[in-house]
């Protein structure tokens, strides 16, 4: 359930579709790490920011990015890239964990930038640091294409439930 201004409001499979943009589709039948999910990153930010998904679960999730088109205009792996990234990865583990009959929804993010980048990849790592009932966190590690650390980030998601239909 959320609350809006003390008025609750029943999650249902109706408005849960709305909070999220992880729609599920067939994605043309293509085995990808997506169908896992049960929905087509086309169109999404994932898509855009080229985040390539290599392993997915919902203890921990590795993909790569590339520094090209993430770039700010000094030249740089933007910040706020290294933090959808993250932010990404950590979501896709807590989806995994909150289930086909949940949706997990990203409630707090921080991240430290620990150095730049001009080229090459990044490649993330997310360990779930807690796997609750109705919230779950994520640390997520970004490094470079030599595995010098880039950033680290920890995300906290709520887990909504659908209402139970008979």
């Amino acid at each position: 359930m959320s609350s809006s201004r003390g008025r609750v409001e029943v999650v249902t499979d109706v408005n849960l579709s709305f909070m999220t943009d992880t729609h599920a589709t067939d994605h043309d039948g293509h085995a990808d790490p997506y169908q896992a999910l049960g929905f087509d990153p086309r169109g999404t930010l994932i898509e855009r920011l080229g985040i390539e998904i290599d392993t997915i679960g919902a203890d921990r999730v590795t993909a790569r990015m590339p520094v090209s088109g993430n770039l700010q205009p000094a030249g740089l792996l933007h910040g706020g890239a290294s933090v959808a990234f993250a932010e990404t990865l950590g979501s896709i583990a807590a989806q995994i964990h909150a289930g086909t009959d949940g949706a997990a929804v990203g409630i707090e993010i921080n991240a430290t930038h620990h150095r730049s980048v001009r080229e090459g990849w990044v490649h993330g790592t997310t360990i779930a640091l807690h796997r609750g009932r109705t919230t779950a966190s994520y640390e997520t590690t970004i490094t470079d294409d030599t595995g010098k650390l880039v950033c680290t980030s920890r995300l906290t998601c709520v887990i909504l439930r659908a209402e139970s239909r008979p």
